[in-house]
């Protein structure tokens, strides 16, 4: 199970604090939408990781969560520390 805290795992294999993969590498293309575009943009720069790193990350964060969803769980976000924790809806 993906986790982040104190050098556990976050895609099975991957030590979360380093961003060397344990498996080898597969090249893919994608076509990104406007939006996901902007989202990618935005990750780099929220980050500074690099938009292979990015996209990887996300990956491995949306697998996880639809693991969570298909499994009957749910996953609560809080947009900012004050605010009450919210189902987190993926559409």
């Amino acid at each position: 199970m993906p986790r982040s805290a104190g050098g556990t795992t976050i895609d099975g294999g991957r030590p979360a604090a380093s961003g060397r993969s344990t498996s080898p590498l597969e090249r893919v293309t994608v076509n990104l939408t406007g939006r996901a575009s902007k989202a990618l943009e935005r990750t780099v720069e929220l980050t500074g990781d690099s938009k292979t790193d990015s996209i990887n990350r996300a990956l491995s964060v949306y697998a996880y969560i639809e693991q969570v969803l298909s499994e009957g769980g749910s996953i609560m976000v809080s947009e900012t520390p004050d605010s009450p924790p919210q189902k987190l809806l993926i559409f």
